[in-house]
């Protein structure tokens, strides 16, 4: 049964530990022009890698419960630790659909590869949950990944070196020994990448594809709200509102500026612990 016009002009929540996912945000927006999206960082307790399941899971529900009590129709999980190992927990406590950033990264790139071989760029947090490896594997054995754990590009993106030499000599490191190999096919495993693109499809060549789980995770999240007639009015006005639990720091502008991101002020407030 269609959802109700009021229920569809609800807002979509989207969240992440930091800042980061407004690479979510801005792949949404061009995938969604009409929908209102309710943007919340969790900046008082970033980063979430390096945490323990439980309490990355903690966190998490008190944020997409925040976002489900200011009426989100759907909760979108731009984290990629968060979409590791919360999403399941999510889904089961949440009563609306709530979609993450690696199982359409990884859809795309299974379509994507000719060779059977994947890399996959991310944090360490990321990178050593084996989220994306284990999810390439399980939907078609037999495939190759080469995972790498790239410390550096975050602080580099931070710095808002998108398009520096000391950022081309860091993914020469990285991306060096996954050039010289079969892999033909590059997921993007970090929500901070795609600021990068550029610069990467530079240090990949033109032989290896790249995923990004941002782009891949809005034409999802397009599907999902067709799916459940969800979507909003056609011409209807999309807003972006953007919020963080602590006050963000100067990368804010530098995304909103390298994004093309237009928002009203930020607002901040705290996440309510579960009870």
């Amino acid at each position: 049964m269609p959802a109700s016009s009021s229920t569809a002009e609800r807002p979509i929540g989207v969240f992440d530990s930091g800042i980061g996912g407004l690479t979510v945000v801005s792949a949404l927006r061009r995938e969604l022009p009409g929908e209102n999206i309710l943007y919340l960082g969790d900046t008082a307790r970033v980063p979430y890698g390096g945490k323990s399941r439980r309490t990355i899971e903690r966190y998490s529900e008190e944020i997409a419960a925040l976002l489900v009590g200011e009426g989100a129709k759907m909760v979108v999980v731009a984290c990629n630790t968060a979409s590791a190992l919360a999403l399941a927990r999510l889904r089961e406590v949440l009563s609306v659909p709530v979609e993450g950033v690696i199982e359409p990264g990884v859809e795309a790139a299974l379509a994507a590869t000719v060779t059977g071989h994947i890399a996959v760029l991310g944090t360490k947090a990321t990178i050593g949950s084996g989220a994306y490896a284990d999810a390439l594997r399980a939907a078609r054995p037999g495939i190759r990944v080469t995972s790498r754990a790239c410390p550096l590009l975050v602080p580099l993106v931070e710095e808002g070196l998108f398009e520096d030499e000391v950022t081309d000599a860091v993914l020469e490191r990285y991306l060096g020994a996954i050039r010289a190999g079969d892999a033909d096919t590059l997921v993007l495993g970090c929500t901070h990448y795609p600021l990068l693109t550029e610069a990467l499809a530079r240090a990949a060549g033109p032989a290896i594809t790249l995923v990004d789980s941002a782009a891949n995770c809005a034409r999802t999240v397009a599907r999902r709200l067709d799916q459940l007639g969800l979507r909003a009015p056609s011409g209807h006005p999309g807003t972006l509102d953007l919020s963080f639990t602590d006050p963000p720091d100067n990368f804010l502008q530098v995304v909103r500026l390298a994004l093309g991101l237009e928002a009203g002020a930020a607002r901040v407030r705290a996440a309510r612990p579960l009870v």
